[in-house]
């Protein structure tokens, strides 16, 4: 059984930062324009990431401590798309190989940048490629596994994103972020607690796959019955079980929305702020815009970018998208 993933101390998230700075950007914190938010709404654009993702940081983090004999046999990761391009682009920097085990609904627009920036796409069935998510696994494939969730390194990588927030809006009172795995929503709450600071971490789901609240009625780890959606970033099977010791005790608790208001957010970002964000990231904005992440300074991470051209038009469009 894989152990519980400790909280990064602030020390690591620090050290983190420092490895990641020649390779990531700093990217801005903007106020949300809308006439009805409940709050006062921050946008931190993750999207605007060398690969359209926050996940540049955990991959790039965890291959940076990796030993290099290690990382010249290779790494290998599971991923519907971000953590792959994280792992596939500090591969190409590092000249190392990447292969990535990827869920057959992954979308086109992500499958296609993992190829460009030179991984090996292994495709599988969802619940083939959940299991390896669950295992640390696949087959007898080489190199080494980088998980996109479970990985004090990775966590630690991702927490950056807090001391960011906490350097442009020092008097942030909740943070709404996309809940994949608890790796981002983790690593940013660990962040905050480091300096001291109480600030409230949300968890985004879509109502379609939301373990995370699935499990905290349940008070433990629960498996849900997922709808696949366009957000397809988030929302898995259950909350990994490595995973919930932290994920319980740090974040305030989860925030479910219909795909019908990530669609709504998603279209208001692109028209007001000429922001593209995939559905995960919108979910962090739909979210805040019930008001249930407080009425005060509440910064929404918009993971990442990466959308099938078919799906944004379709959003452009004025409709929920069907896959």
């Amino acid at each position: 059984m894989t152990k519980s993933v400790a909280k990064p101390p602030l020390g690591e998230i620090e050290a983190a930062r420092e490895r990641l700075a020649p390779y990531i950007l700093r990217t801005p914190l903007i106020p949300l324009e809308h006439e009805n938010a409940p709050a006062e709404i921050y946008l931190k654009l993750e999207n605007l990431q060398p690969i359209g993702s926050f996940k540049l940081r955990g991959a790039g983090n965890a291959m940076a401590v990796l030993d290099p004999h290690r990382l010249q046999l290779g790494v290998y990761t599971a991923s519907a798309g971000n953590m792959a391009q994280g792992v596939a682009w500090n591969a190409r920097r590092l000249g190392a190989r990447c292969q990535v085990v990827v869920p057959s609904d992954a979308p086109m627009a992500k499958l296609e940048a993992i190829t460009r920036l030179r991984g090996e796409i292994i495709q599988v069935p969802y619940d083939e490629w959940w299991d390896v998510m669950i295992t640390h696994r696949y087959g007898d494939l080489e190199g080494h596994f980088i998980h996109p969730v479970s990985n004090k390194h990775v966590v630690a990588g991702n927490a950056t994103i807090g001391l960011e927030i906490a350097e442009q809006l020092p008097d942030v009172e909740s943070v709404v972020v996309p809940f994949g795995g608890g790796g981002l929503s983790c690593g940013i709450a660990a962040a905050f607690e480091g300096l001291g600071k109480k600030v409230q971490v949300h968890a985004a789901e879509v109502d379609t796959a939301a373990p995370f609240a699935a499990s905290l009625a349940a008070g433990e780890p629960v498996s849900i019955n997922r709808t696949p959606s366009f957000v397809d970033g988030i929302g898995g099977q259950s909350v990994l079980p490595e995973m919930w010791p932290l994920a319980s005790s740090l974040l305030s608790g989860s925030i479910q929305v219909s795909l019908r208001s990530v669609a709504q957010a998603l279209r208001h970002l692109l028209e007001r702020h000429h922001v593209v964000a995939e559905g995960a990231g919108a979910a962090a904005v739909a979210a805040a815009l019930t008001g249930k992440a407080g009425t005060g300074k509440v910064v929404c991470v918009v993971s990442g970018g990466n959308i099938d051209k078919p799906v944004l038009s379709q959003i452009i469009a004025g409709r929920v998208p069907t896959i």
